[in-house]
């Protein structure tokens, strides 16, 4: 069977699997195990050389199983598998989205050390840049939508470490204003800054996109982060978290990862594994409904905006450009700005009745949250206002639910506030 001519969906069902290694069972058990037996001694010394990086693999060499902190079957295949609709040489997953940027940022910076990070970005994300990189003598800089390249380079000048500059974060779309970020111009810039010795990275957190509606490593992008919570997961029942990249980066992450201690274990690798094999067509019908949704709330006399990337003003000409550039769908994340302030927003959010008031996003069931006093707490007030991130912006997670009755229960908690 050629794998290469086969569809990401179709390979989400076998791929990286051996049923006769497990007494045939059609899907891959959970192996709940934290050791593994070595045949040989000569045989586990060999795994722990390659393991620890004492020498390369050879071509056919395959690297046993050792200890569940280093491998498991169950992680592995899941790996495997989410490499396919990346494109990726190599995927690390652990246990939730925050220690897959905290593992990637530890590992890539050191002190002295200048990150560059777009704005607006997911809550944890903007508490561990600010509170907790700066500890250990990270400089930190934000810019953010809609700037161009040069006010970016001025940016980078203006914090006084332009020449330390090692890495480029960015959320896009963003959390929770759908705001778009030029990958191909961060990409652009980190090469300006790169020089033989030096490589700046660009990582993305692909989160809103999942691994079906937006490629960055296509786009420029060294490593690409999910919170596999979300769409990957898709059912709410799961933490998780996920890096793809390159095999030399990725080798420097799992080594990261393997004395952090934070990659995921065989259950969680197991339930990823089933999500994945429905990940299409779940985020279809979520993106469909969310297409609906969005015309259902244009011109609602209770709306005062909405933050869709399928209704993006014919007159933006750039985000029409990225938007056609780097995304293959709208997704299924909105957020909307209602008529007034915290008190009508928390209005509609407690009449909801079908859409769930929790947050979290990209699972089966529809969510909506108020990301200003929620998800994005600990951001600059300051800051939150500059962003877009109001009293009166609610964000909705579009679920599979039947997109009549989730519009019917928007109709009844709008008219709560109109």
């Amino acid at each position: 069977m050629d794998h290469k001519k086969m569809h990401p969906e179709s390979l989400m069902m076998s791929y990286g699997y051996k049923p006769e290694l497990s007494e045939g069972s059609i899907k891959c058990p959970i192996f709940q195990t934290s050791t593994f037996v070595f045949k040989t001694a000569e045989e586990g010394k060999a795994f722990f050389e390659v393991a620890y990086g004492l020498r390369e693999k050879d071509e056919h060499e395959e690297l046993g199983l050792i200890y569940s902190r280093l491998n498991n079957p169950d992680l592995e295949i899941l790996e495997n598998r989410l490499c396919l609709w990346d494109g990726a040489d190599d995927c690390a997953v652990f246990e939730s989205g925050m220690s897959a940027i905290s593992t990637v940022l530890m590992e890539f910076l050191q002190p002295g050390d200048l990150l560059l990070y777009s704005n607006p970005v997911y809550g944890g994300t903007d508490h561990f840049i600010k509170q907790v990189l700066t500890k250990f003598g990270i400089h930190v800089v934000g810019f953010k939508t809609g700037q161009s390249q040069e006010e970016i380079e001025q940016i980078i000048q203006d914090s006084g470490h332009g020449d330390r500059l090692a890495m480029i974060y960015v959320e896009t779309p963003a959390n929770p204003t759908n705001d778009l970020i030029d990958l191909r111009s961060c990409s652009n810039l980190a090469r300006k800054y790169s020089h033989d010795d030096h490589k700046v990275l660009l990582t993305v957190d692909n989160t809103y996109m999942g691994p079906l509606w937006q490629h960055p490593l296509k786009h420029g992008a060294d490593l690409v982060i999910y919170s596999a919570t979300k769409y990957i997961g898709g059912h709410s029942d799961v933490i998780a978290g996920a890096c793809l990249g390159s095999a030399g980066l990725m080798q420097r992450v799992k080594a990261l990862r393997t004395f952090l201690g934070n990659m995921a274990g065989p259950w969680t690798g197991w339930l990823l594994m089933r999500s994945l094999e429905t990940l299409k067509v779940r985020m279809e019908k979520q993106a469909t409904n969310a297409a609906k949704i969005a015309e259902f709330l244009e011109g609602h006399p209770a709306i005062e905006r909405i933050y869709y990337l399928g209704s993006l003003p014919a007159d933006d000409e750039r985000n029409q450009e990225i938007f056609q550039r780097q995304c293959t769908s709208a997704g299924a994340m909105l957020s909307f700005d209602v008529k007034g302030g915290e008190k009508e927003a928390f209005r509609f959010l407690n009449n909801l009745k079908l859409i769930r008031l929790a947050v979290s996003l990209g699972s089966t069931e529809s969510l909506a949250q108020h990301p200003a006093s929620m998800t994005h707490a600990g951001v600059d007030p300051e800051l939150r206002q500059e962003l877009g991130i109001t009293d009166k912006l609610v964000r909705l997670s579009v679920g599979v639910e039947h997109s009549d009755d989730l519009i019917d229960d928007l109709k009844r908690a709008l008219t709560a506030i109109s």
